[in-house]
């Protein structure tokens, strides 16, 4: 049973009654996992972007991406988790109504740069790998133009709650706040369908075309045996596995909250329940820790810089030379296969 208190509004400066939806050490449980999350987060991207900066062969155009998703993961971690962490260590959202409005617009401002730049990332590594032109390069120009359309996607579509279009409000239990899902009123429903279509559906579909496509053009390359002793085939698996692992993480941090955002929309009137409500919303904060571990800290090049950095120029486990091997080999044999396939501009 919630039990209430009185608190000031955070929309006036009247006193409201506001529910607590779960006993104290529920909200401190809470507190303590987001820190733990937190913390994680600022050491594995300030030392995703410390070592990008100290590394000359991590600075060229298709790291961009990896950085970017950091710089993200960073803004969100502390426009979001941090104060995430400190309402529930007091049990409550004490931060006003301006409060809501800063964090709500931040999380979903970095959340959704966040995930165009995994879709960005998926578009460059298909660019990279497949060469559908044979003799196309990834620039520096090509790298930083969707760094930018990720911001401007990201801007574009999280600035009309400020002007009226939507709003940023309290949700789960209370101590977060977000884009209004429960508001029935036409004009709101409206912009959560655009932005769950446009935020969600778009950087999904990007990102399973285009790893389909990678996925592809690996097997082509396989079947025409360009690579000698099976290098081709090892390389397919363990891009297999890396794809398979993007795409889950990505379902499990976005698709529960794009689920329960459907479903208020679609049903307004249903009734979930907050401690229910609250989980697919930190499911969508605990990605600062799995996106630098996936896209960065499983990446060869990034490894042979990050490891020693972290161990004090000691690096504890063997660089397996023979993937390292595959991967150029699989480069190499994808732009010979769509040479041969002569694949023209559309």
């Amino acid at each position: 049973m919630a039990r209430e208190e009185s608190l000031q509004n955070l929309t006036a400066g009247d006193a409201q009654t506001v529910k607590v939806f779960m006993p104290r050490i529920g909200y401190t449980i809470l507190a303590i996992i987001m820190a733990i999350f937190c913390t994680v987060s600022l050491i594995l991207n300030i030392t995703v972007i410390i070592v990008t900066f100290k590394y000359r062969q991590l600075r060229h155009p298709i790291n961009y991406s990896l950085v970017n998703l950091a710089v993200a993961d960073l803004g969100i971690t502390i426009l979001g988790g941090m104060l995430t962490v400190e309402t529930n260590a007091v049990g409550y959202f004490n931060l006003g109504r301006v409060g809501c409005v800063i964090e709500g617009f931040a999380v979903a401002f970095f959340g959704i740069a966040a995930l165009c730049t995994i879709a960005v990332i998926a578009v460059d590594r298909v660019v990279v790998v497949c060469k559908p032109m044979g003799t196309l390069t990834f620039t520096a120009k090509q790298a930083l133009s969707g760094i930018a359309l990720s911001w401007t996607w990201s801007l574009i579509w999280n600035t009309p709650p400020l002007f009226g279009w939507g709003s940023y409000q309290l949700e789960g239990v209370e101590t977060s706040c977000a884009p209004d899902w429960y508001n029935p009123d036409p004009v709101n429903m409206s912009y959560i369908i655009c932005f769950f279509c446009f935020c969600f559906a778009v950087p999904f579909i990007t990102i399973v075309v285009s790893y389909g496509y990678l996925m592809w053009t690996l097997r082509q390359v396989a079947k025409l045996g360009v690579a000698e002793g099976g290098t081709t085939s090892k390389a397919e698996a363990q891009v297999s596995r890396m794809v398979l692992v993007m795409i889950m993480a990505f379902l499990v941090c976005w698709l529960p909250y794009a689920a329960f955002a459907m479903t208020v929309v679609i049903n307004p009137g249903v009734y979930i329940d907050p401690i229910i409500a609250t989980i697919p919303m930190y499911l969508t904060k605990t990605s600062t820790v799995y996106n630098p571990i996936i896209y960065i800290f499983m990446n060869k090049q990034f490894q042979e810089c990050v490891i020693p950095f972290l161990f004090c120029g000691r690096n504890p486990w063997a660089v397996d030379k023979s993937v390292s091997s595959a991967e150029t080999s699989v480069t190499t044999a994808s732009s010979s296969f769509t040479k041969r396939s002569k694949v023209v501009p559309a």
